[in-house]
């Protein structure tokens, strides 16, 4: 369950959604009208009686209700084939490092409600680095920073469990707003959310490019509140992230730091590895090479590491044991 995404997959089938972490509620009556996608659509042109909600806010539930009516939801989309009657499954759920015990408690309790019959939370770092096949348990450390739509998650791994972490409350949402930000400072135009984010994936970059990109950016004029369109290019696009690249790439600093030299010898070796969604941006892994003089990689499809390394978990339950969060040994 991310802020941006939440994506399902199953021992059987592999991924079997991805879908926004979206819900859209008619307020009148209570009903939920659409989940994932459908609702994502609605974003920012919706009437008075209906809200689009996101209930997860920097990786952790905001909404309880609306949480537990998504999970129940996807829960049932995916037994939905298999013609089960009341699903019972076994849910390994993504949690980020800097958790508290009731924020557990209610991502464990939205899950039961939703249907599961035992639920275990692993942090997302140390399912991520599973999703891209490293071998966790050996006494070798892996770098590895998750950039997804709320947090950004920095985290040392070796024997099992996290030696060293950040979590930053800053990632790809933080990003999408200094693109709405800069576009009212200097064009006066203000655009949505949805319209940041495309800007962000079309053009964004975190290093020059060699080659200039550009778009037609539309909004409303502050001025006389009529539409406009503008051309945005590439690095006024950079310039408006900056700020949040530059406290990632510091945290990643500050992080090798507080690591033992051992384990940094390693890293120094073998690399750090980048997942999520953030690690798409162009060029960001070679401004953190260069800003920490470490090689730097992206990880294959980077979206969908932590959801294939709680997958690789649910079927490997010896695995499953030594790296589960240690509010659920009771399982």
């Amino acid at each position: 369950m991310g802020t941006s995404n939440t994506l399902v997959y199953t021992p059987e089938k592999g991924i079997v959604i991805n879908e926004p972490s979206v819900v859209a509620i008619n307020t009148r009556t209570d009903e939920i009208l659409a989940i994932g996608a459908e609702a994502k659509k609605m974003l920012g042109k919706t009437p008075g009686h209906i809200q689009v909600i996101k209930p997860l806010v920097d990786g952790v539930i905001s909404d309880f209700e609306v949480t537990e009516k998504m999970l129940k939801y996807f829960i049932d989309k995916v037994h939905s084939e298999y013609f089960t009657l009341i699903p019972r499954p076994r849910v390994v759920i993504g949690i980020p490092l800097d958790i508290t015990e009731v924020e557990k408690k209610a991502v464990e309790d939205a899950a039961k409600s939703a249907g599961a019959r035992e639920v275990f939370l692993i942090e997302q770092s140390m399912a991520a680095a599973i999703g891209t096949c490293f071998v966790v348990t050996d006494p070798i450390a892996t770098m590895i920073v998750d950039i997804g739509g709320g947090t950004t998650e920095i985290a040392v791994i070796s024997l099992s469990g996290v030696v060293a972490w950040k979590t930053l409350r800053l990632a790809g949402n933080a990003l999408d707003n200094d693109i709405i930000q800069y576009v009212r400072e200097e064009f006066n135009i203000l655009i949505g959310e949805q319209v940041a984010e495309n800007v962000k994936i079309k053009i964004g970059s975190a290093t020059h490019l060699k080659e200039v990109l550009e778009m037609p950016l539309r909004g409303r004029d502050l001025i006389n509140g009529l539409p406009k369109e503008v051309i945005i290019t590439d690095s006024q696009v950079r310039e408006a992230m900056s700020r949040i690249i530059r406290q990632m790439i510091e945290n990643i600093k500050i992080t090798l730091e507080t690591t033992p030299p051992e384990l940094v010898a390693d890293i120094y070796e073998h690399g750090i590895i980048l997942t999520g969604g953030g690690a798409l941006l162009r060029g960001l892994d070679k401004e953190i090479a260069q800003a920490t003089k470490i090689p730097v990689r992206i990880a294959d499809d980077p979206l969908t590491c932590v959801v294939r390394g709680t997958g690789i978990l649910l079927a490997d339950p010896e695995l499953l044991k030594k790296v589960i969060s240690p509010a659920n040994e009771e399982y």
